[in-house]
């Protein structure tokens, strides 16, 4: 496994923490499903779901971007990295999508 891979585990698990158990603004049901760093450790794309409807999706990622300089350090002082790199908040849609190809399968005879 490369080194970048058990970076993005890491930085997944201790992001989970820091959502559930730091981050005071309400960010509701949200999920980490994914972190991508970029090899120059320059951004580190998380990914994250958010189960309720478009508000409840506007809410969160109102209070990620106001909370994300606190993130980033929470990130630093928890995981060793030489540099910790830009955090670029996205929605994943994946779940959407998916729910999606559901409703279409389940309408087909």
């Amino acid at each position: 496994m490369p080194k970048t891979d058990r970076l993005e585990s890491l930085v997944q698990r201790e992001l989970s923490d820091i959502l559930r158990t730091e981050v005071k603004d309400n960010l509701g049901f949200i999920t980490v499903t994914g972190v991508k760093i970029t090899n120059e450790l320059s951004y580190m794309f998380i990914y994250y779901s958010v189960l309720g409807n478009k508000e409840d999706l506007e809410k969160t990622q109102s209070a990620l971007e106001r909370a994300k300089g606190f993130i980033k350090n929470q990130i630093a002082s928890r995981v060793k990295m030489y540099k910790v790199p830009e955090l670029v908040f996205k929605y994943d849609e994946t779940l959407l999508k998916g729910m999606k190809i559901d409703e279409i399968l389940k309408k087909k005879p």
